[in-house]
């Protein structure tokens, strides 16, 4: 009997010394962000909507490759961050977490796990804006009958990646703060309006907006024209609206009981 209990501690010992590899937490995560119906969907959709946008686009502007590659971000500012709130939201609607944190306990692993596939797919997405936006260019100028100007600046395409991004991070940091994505995702659609209106209030409301809003912040790195003032402003904004909620985030996932 003694023997049998020895052996049961030891394993157990010997099973909390052997955490989950990240590695495997990461590749669940990744299944889970592209195996639910809704994330799926939002998939398809996002796939339709850059070929028709960079196809549209190089229809009436013209065949100029940086001005397609750019017209992919309509979607991607929208639907992109979305994907991003409903991957850390989803344990919580779902009732998953304690079947998640149960397997394994260190919560902020996990969390890890839960963050780098949605801001991965945020580079992967540019990629193929990209991909699609080179046939596109080649196709509309035959279809206009013109040259067609592919002058792009590697740095800028880098920037409009980072971009991407930068917007995938914020719906993440909201989604962690508020374990609520229709909660989370209102609040990130109207934020741009409520900015908007913001800004007309004078001058004090030009200033606000201009250290404050996120997507006001990042236009300077869009256009490639960022100084560093432009820089400071966008550190601002994104520790506000990336930084503080991700770690209030973190801080509320670890403490929370789970039920």
């Amino acid at each position: 009997m003694t023997a049998t209990v020895s052996a049961t501690v030891t394993a157990t010992v010997t099973t909390r010394r052997a955490p989950t590899p990240f590695h495997r937490l990461l590749t669940v995560e990744t299944r889970k962000l592209f195996d639910t119906r809704s994330s799926k969907i939002m998939t398809a959709v996002l796939v339709a909507l850059t070929v028709a946008f960079i196809a549209g686009r190089g229809l009436y502007s013209g065949p100029h490759l940086h001005t397609l590659i750019t017209t992919a971000g309509i979607g991607y500012g929208t639907l992109l961050p979305v994907l991003g709130i409903l991957t850390v939201t989803s344990e919580w609607s779902h009732r998953t977490a304690l079947t998640t944190f149960t397997l394994e306990p260190r919560r902020t692993r996990v969390l890890a796990a839960k963050c780098l596939p949605p801001l991965i797919t945020a580079v992967a997405a540019s990629l193929f804006a990209m991909l699609v936006a080179v046939p596109a260019t080649a196709v509309s100028a035959g279809f206009q009958d013109t040259p067609a100007d592919w002058r792009v600046a590697p740095l800028t395409l880098l920037a409009w990646t980072g971009t991407n991004v930068l917007m995938v991070a914020e719906g993440l940091a909201l989604g962690m703060l508020l374990l609520n994505a229709p909660a989370a995702i209102v609040i990130y659609l109207s934020t741009p309006v409520l900015w908007s209106v913001v800004s007309r209030l004078g001058a004090t409301g030009e200033a606000l907006t201009g250290w404050l809003d996120l997507n006001t912040t990042v236009s300077p790195l869009v256009n490639g024209d960022m100084s560093g003032g432009d820089a400071l402003r966008l550190a601002v904004s994104a520790a506000l609206w990336i930084v503080l909620p991700m770690a209030a985030g973190v801080l509320r996932v670890t403490r929370k009981d789970v039920s």
